[in-house]
Parts: structure tokens; C-alpha cells; sequence
């Protein structure tokens, strides 16, 4: 079903961290931009589609008045929101935004650090764009913030905190089947497996908290109503948002789950884990019992390799790359 292509080399290897890639197609210039995060810098490649032009950035993670900052970036995901797209950068100290090709911060947003130390580490993880104009950051501290983002220019403004999980945030996930009448709008996922359903707005309203087993929730997705979750016991689970039922679980992996991704239009889902294995599922909503259902489709194994990073590069799921931990190359699959 699948093929490999040519690898991308990167000029830093992958951190092992949850969802460590991310991927922005720019159809009008026929590009595409992968980001990969090691320590505290973040890789930005981008690639032609012919794969002859390839150019990199990269960007350190930034502190108030140091030259040089040694903070772990924790994340590096895209925004794409209906005027422009952002690049946001989570770490230790604080989130980053700038311009979609890393040219100009636009913003930055400093974490609180505790008065007192304490044991558990301060960092910002789990990046989504909801609606038309929001990027929720999730925090250690397991609240959410909501920050507006105008048409253009710097003026972000921080509007709103959501204080729902008690465990630090992992992951965050908008719909993204583009449905206009889909209740929920943003799902969250913490260090315990929970599960935090919202309606996002100028005030977000919790609609639905789906309860954890003691097992991180490492990756989520959003679609067509339905939440789909990734956790460290290697398992999948459905579950239908609004009111929490679970629809399936799979045993999908060996190992850790990292990360999960969706194509919007075709309905395939792709996950990645620790047992050097990717693998590719169909969603397709029965009518009958109005339920979702999973079949597997395909599988890759990546040899001798800890995956961390796994993305569709379009909607459609006709192409998906990887990154794995310790690996200096982004490694490409397209249909055959």
C-alpha cells in the first residue's frame, strides 16, 4: 500500500517525545515544512515536492534577558487558522509563536515558575488551533491557556485559562473533519489518560470528561465526533465525545504509544510506538448503529527504531513520514 521514498536528512537527531513531528503542506509553492525538536532546538526543513530543494532552519528555545537558553523544548507544532498559520513552540520556560516559515516570533508568553521548588517540572506541552482564531497551549500544571490571535500582527492576547485536568497535559487535538456541526470542538488528554471534551468559544464550556485507568494518554485526535486516544499500554480507544461511550479498543502496539494523526478526508488514521512499528487504520462511521469502527490497513516497521513522530503530509493520507529517537533523517512513505 505503501512505498518508501527518499529520507530527509535532518541536522539534529529526534528527542524521544511525545508527537515530534509536525507537518505544514504549502500546495501554492508546492512545499512542505517539517518540524523536529532535539533539546532545546527545533529543525525546520523544507522540502520541494520534486524532493531536488531542501532547505533548513533552525530555532532555539528563548528566555526573557539570556543570551543563550539550555530550556527543553517540549513540542513544535503548526496552527493553521483561517488568516494565517503559526508555528508554536513549547518548552520549559515559555511558549513561542511566530510566522509559519520561523522568521519572526510574534510572541512570546513567559511560564510561571513556582515561588517555592518543587518536584514536579514546569513546561508547556500539547498545542491545537481551534476554530478560526484560538491556539490552546497545555501546561504541566494541567491547565489550558487560550490565547486570541489577530489576522496579522503580534497583538495575541491571553483570554482565557482552563483548569479542568489535575495531571500534566500530554496532548490536544481540535475536530478536523471540518464538520460545521460538531458539538465538540477540542479534546485534551493528561498524564493519567484522562480525557477533557470541549466547546471552544469566547468562553470554552467542558462538555464531557472521559475518566483515565492510571495509564498516560500520549496522543489524541479529533474527528467526525469521535475521540481517538493512544496510551502507553500500546491500546487504541474510540470514544464518542459528547457522551463518552466507547466505541472500540484495539491492542494496536507493543509499546508506548507517540503518536497519532488523522486525515481529514479519507479517514485513515496513522499511529506510531516505541515497538519500531507504523501502522495505518480506517475510520468509517456505520450508519446503522451510529458508531465509529477501526480496521487496520497496513503496517511498517521501522528496524532498530524508537518512533517519536509520525504525520500524514496531506489530507487524504496519500503520503505519511516519521521520526524516530536518536535518527539524524526524517523518513518518507508514499502509496503506491
Amino acid at each position: 500500500m505503501y512505498h518508501k521514498e527518499k529520507s530527509i536528512q535532518i541536522k539534529n537527531s529526534a528527542s524521544a517525545l511525545y508527537n515530534n513531528l509536525s507537518v505544514l503542506r504549502i500546495a501554492p509553492r508546492s512545499i512542505t515544512y517539517f518540524t523536529v525538536v532535539h533539546a532545546n532546538t527545533v529543525s525546520i526543513i523544507s522540502a520541494s515536492w520534486d524532493g531536488l530543494n531542501y532547505s533548513h532552519r533552525q530555532l532555539q528555545s528563548k528566555e526573557p534577558n539570556v543570551a543563550t537558553s539550555t530550556s527543553l523544548i517540549m513540542q513544535a507544532a503548526w496552527c493553521i487558522l483561517r488568516s494565517r498559520e503559526l508555528l508554536v513552540l513549547t518548552s520549559q520556560k515559555g511558549i513561542q509563536m511566530y510566522e509559519a516559515d520561523g522568521s519572526i516570533m510574534v510572541y512570546w508568553h513567559a511560564l510561571e515558575a513556582p515561588e517555592t521548588p518543587t518536584a514536579q517540572a514546569v513546561f508547556a506541552r500539547g498545542i491545537a488551533a481551534v476554530k478560526e482564531n484560538y491556539v490552546c497551549v497545555g501546561l504541566s500544571s494541567g491547565g489550558i491557556l487560550v490565547f486570541d490571535i489577530p489576522s496579522k500582527g503580534d497583538n495575541i492576547i491571553l483570554c482565557e485559562m482552563l483548569e479542568e485536568h489535575k495531571e500534566s497535559v500530554t496532548d490536544m487535538a481540535s475536530e478536523c473533519s471540518g464538520s460545521q456541526e460538531c458539538i465538540a470542538d477540542m479534546v485534551s488528554a493528561d498524564d493519567s489518560g484522562t480525557l477533557c471534551v470541549w466547546k471552544s468559544g469566547e468562553e470554552s464550556q467542558l462538555l464531557n470528561k472521559i475518566t483515565g485507568f492510571d495509564m498516560g494518554c500520549s496522543s489524541v485526535k479529533l474527528w467526525k465526533g469521535t475521540v481517538v486516544a493512544g496510551y502507553g499500554t500500546g491500546q487504541i480507544r474510540l470514544y464518542e465525545a459528547v457522551t463518552g461511550i466507547l466505541h472500540a479498543e484495539v491492542n494496536a502496539h507493543a509499546r508506548w504509544i507517540y503518536s497519532l494523526d488523522i486525515a481529514p478526508f479519507s479517514g485513515l488514521l496513522l499511529s506510531a510506538a516505541e515497538d519500531s512499528f507504523v501502522r495505518v487504520w480506517h475510520l468509517a462511521l456505520t450508519p446503522e448503529s451510529n458508531s465509529m469502527e477501526i480496521s487496520h490497513m497496513y503496517n511498517e516497521c521501522v528496524t532498530d527504531t524508537q518512533i517519536c513522530g509520525a504525520k500524514f503530509c496531506d489530507g487524504d493520507g496519500y503520503a505519511f513520514a516519521v521520526t524516530g529517537y536518536d535518527l539524524g533523517e526524517i523518513i518518507r512513505y508514499t502509496q503506491t
